[in-house]
């Protein structure tokens, strides 16, 4: 007897999503709550769960459709899997130098085999699997309980090209009038598409405005140098520059309460809490979770929330209800090199501040010209909620509790 694999709930307001890869091919054993297939959502991808044990049956849907709640996407079939011919070694693969799998063959499904369990590969790591070539068996895993990650993947797929030998030089073409020229076309995730059509919102109906300040780093850069050790031993984490920032923000944010708001039809919503939206890369793109209540986290909090955020979306593993809300966005575009930038506002909240690369400048201090890390400061935020005074009062707040980072220690 077949049972039905259905699309999961995927949070409030989200009815559908993308069928972004399947993970088990039918005929495949596959055991109860292992991943079958992946889905892309607005926001995150999620892997649907097999309801029982049995055999993987027909797909119901093809990579790339859009499914919706609740809909069939597939059959478990009850029962142990057949054995597949396919399983047993080619005979080349016995012999001293085994074969690399023929170019036709490397965009397909590659089977999990040689004791690598395809349920302990995440999605990006089945993906740059696919893209490369790689066979995981040979790749060694450095990540939780032996886990293979998305780098060693690279890195095995980096080996391997450096381990071919060159190739013999071919004759040179013959020179065509206008050169070679080729294109792809590649389908936007629906991730992408999501972002594309927030920030064409926002323009269109935000009256965006940026204003600029610059701060220095030297007095966090101390603290940071001479702290650094303790904190990581006391705390388990690093301490890095994005816990002064998201402390320094809430601080602001209470001085300045229209910088935390949002506009809801004809009235202003105040919060007397800070959700800080963090800028976090993602394979599929950049995703923001929420630090909730960040105003009533220490310093060391905020960082091993960051951390794990940082961890698991590269892996995927980041839930939709964790980029739910946010009264207030931070986007560091600084540790990509950004010397200055004019971030845009994520709806429905007013402002976003975007932190940039540390740079030794020339800045006078007591009459003197004197060498100082400097970083730009950009807030970008809503005219329609927040007056230009009341930005530029949020900046020189956040410049003062960075440059003196005592102030953040007594709420000053």
């Amino acid at each position: 007897m077949a049972t039905e694999v259905k699309v999961p709930t995927l949070g409030e307001s989200i009815t559908e999503a993308t069928l972004g890869e399947w993970l088990k091919q039918p005929g495949d054993a596959v055991a109860a709550d292992e991943p079958i297939a992946s889905l892309e959502t607005d926001k995150v991808s999620v892997e649907v769960p097999s309801p029982v044990a049995g055999t993987m049956g027909e797909h119901k849907a093809e990579v790339g459709d859009t499914v919706e709640v609740d809909a069939v996407i597939a059959t478990i079939e009850a029962g142990d899997a057949a054995p597949k011919e396919a399983a047993k070694a080619p005979p080349e693969a016995k012999s001293g130098g085994a074969e690399k799998a023929k170019p036709e063959q490397a965009g397909q499904q590659a089977p999990a085999g040689d004791g690598v369990e395809a349920a302990a590969l995440s999605p990006s790591v089945r993906r740059a699997i696919l893209e490369h070539g790689v066979d995981p068996a040979t790749v060694k895993g450095t990540g939780k309980d032996g886990r293979i990650t998305k780098e060693d993947v690279l890195a095995a797929a980096g080996s391997k090209d450096e381990a071919k030998p060159a190739p013999a030089p071919a004759p040179a073409p013959a020179p065509s009038a206008g050169g070679e020229r080729k294109e792809e076309r590649v389908r936007m995730t629906r991730l992408r598409q999501t972002i594309a059509k927030r920030l064409k919102s926002a323009q269109n109906e935000a009256a965006l405005l940026t204003t600029f300040n610059d701060v220095d780093m030297t007095a966090v850069i101390e603290a940071r140098t001479k702290y650094k050790e303790l904190f990581e031993k006391k705390h388990g984490v690093r301490l890095g520059f994005m816990g002064f920032f998201v402390k320094a923000a809430c601080m602001a944010l209470k001085d300045v309460p229209a910088v935390n708001a949002q506009i809801d039809g004809e009235e202003i919503v105040y919060h007397d809490y800070a959700d800080i939206s963090v800028a976090v890369s993602a394979p599929q793109g950049l995703v923001v979770p929420v630090i909730r209540s960040a105003d009533q986290m220490s310093v060391a909090q905020v960082e091993k929330t960051i951390g794990d955020f940082g961890k698991r979306a590269k892996s995927g593993d980041l839930k939709m209800d964790e980029m739910k809300g946010g009264t207030f966005t931070i986007s560091n575009g600084g540790v990509f090199g950004s010397l200055m930038s004019t971030p845009i506002v994520n709806p429905p909240q007013a402002a976003v501040l975007g932190l940039h690369r540390i740079e030794d400048r020339p800045v006078v201090r007591n009459g003197e010209i004197v060498i100082r890390p400097m970083m730009y400061l950009a807030l970008t935020y809503d005219h329609r909620l927040i007056d230009g005074r009341e930005a530029v009062t949020f900046l020189v707040a956040l410049k003062n509790a960075i440059e003196d980072p005592t102030r953040i220690l007594i709420d000053l």
